[in-house]
Order: C-alpha cells, then structure tokens, then sequence
C-alpha cells in the first residue's frame, strides 16, 4: 500500500495533513525518512510520525515443509494433524500456507505469514509451474500427454484447464506440471482416463525444489534466495 493511502486511512489524518506530512519529512517507514507519497508499506513494515509508532512492524518469516502423508493442510483440525502442527515456531498463528496438497499427497509445501509473497506463489495468473510426481493404478499411454496440453474440461466449475506438461517415466509413474491449483486437481486430470492416482508428491513448485535433506514432516527457513525467486 502507498505510504499516503495508508495514512489517510486512518482516522486522525486528512489528505492535507498526510501531504504536509510528508513534505515536512516527519514520516519513517522501517527506518528510513520518506516524503514520496508512492512511497510503499507493507505488512511488515514500522511506520512512524514523529516520534510515535503507527504500525510497529513484524518480521517476515518463510519455510520449507516436506510433508508427510496423514497430514491436513489447515491450520486447525479436529481429527487429525494439521501441518502446523509440524511448525515449531513462536507465533506460528500467523503462519499460513501458501498451496495446499491432499490428506495423503506428500512433498513440498511452503508456510509463510506474508500475503502478498504467497499470492504471487499460487495465483493462476503468475503461471509459475507446480511439480508432481504421480504413480497410478493402470498404465500411462502417450495421448495421456496429448490430452493434458489441450487442457480439460472441469464441468464442476464450468472451466477447461490450462495446457500441462505430462513427462511419462514408467509404465504407470510420470512427472506432471501444471500452473493451476484447482480442488483435486492430478487426481481429476488421470481420473478422466479412468486411471486412480496412488501416490502423488510435489517436487517443485515454480523456482523452488523440495530440499532432498527434509526428511517426512521436516522444515527449515527459505534463504534470502529463495524468497527473492518468487
């Protein structure tokens, strides 16, 4: 949000007086004096006029899951595990995750407390790539690969899928990507050939790969890297 709109949302400040505001310099956004109304804040930021904080600012925080199969991706669940349960973190609360995956689907799976970096992640629009790997009940054949370029027709939402790349690597394994996150997605697209889906487990999703050292319902952070990959 800009500097100027956030500070007009509040009650105290009028447009003229942010405007002075600024002008004058009395307004520091982590630290740092601005006077651009462009100027951005985010969530995380420490926002202050004077001498008085307006938003104190909290650190963002991002890590990478290897989830395990049994595991619900929620935050609360009455039955079962729920991934955060597998966080040890203080205020882990304000942790969310950015894509889901099924009760028994395994991989990779990312939690963060940042919106806006999570959105980017999973958005349709963004058109970053998630990887799966995927065993079946019966045998893959090549116009399984044919079919899922084309994309396919969801009737439930009334929607066809965006084209996706199906790499066969057995008889009845193959690695897909696809650019969209809709419910039961994998398993849909191999239920169209009648083709029950045994084992799925997310290997990447758009730059970032699932740290082969993560053991089953192991974490750690991103690195400053990683973040700025997405």
């Amino acid at each position: 949000m800009r500097v100027d709109r956030f500070l007009s949302n509040l009650p105290r400040f009028n447009r003229k007086q942010v405007r002075l505001l600024l002008v004058e310099k009395r307004v520091r956004v982590d630290g740092t004096i601005v006077s651009d109304p462009h100027a951005e804040v985010l969530e995380f930021s420490r926002v202050e006029v004077d001498d008085e904080v307006l938003q104190v600012g909290k650190p963002a925080r991002y890590f990478m899951l290897h989830k395990p199969p049994g595991c619900v991706s929620a935050t609360r669940d009455p039955q079962h595990p729920t991934v955060l349960d597998l966080i040890h973190e203080a205020d882990k609360n304000d942790l969310h995750i950015a894509g889901r995956l099924d009760f028994n689907t395994t991989g990779l799976m990312l939690i963060t407390n940042d919106g806006t970096w999570s959105r980017r992640l999973t958005q349709p629009q963004t058109k970053l790539p998630k990887v799966y790997y995927v065993e079946t009940e019966q045998e893959i054949t090549a116009d399984y690969a044919i079919t899922f370029a084309k994309g396919l027709y969801f009737a439930f939402e009334d929607l066809t899928t965006q084209p996706a790349e199906l790499v066969v690597l057995g008889a009845k394994s193959a690695r897909l990507s696809i650019v969209e996150g809709r419910y039961h997605q994998v398993k849909r697209m191999f239920g169209h050939f009648d083709n029950k889906v045994l084992r799925l487990h997310r290997e990447r999703m758009g730059p970032l790969l699932l740290d082969d050292a993560l053991k089953p319902g192991e974490y750690r952070p991103l690195s400053d890297e990683e973040i700025r990959l997405i």
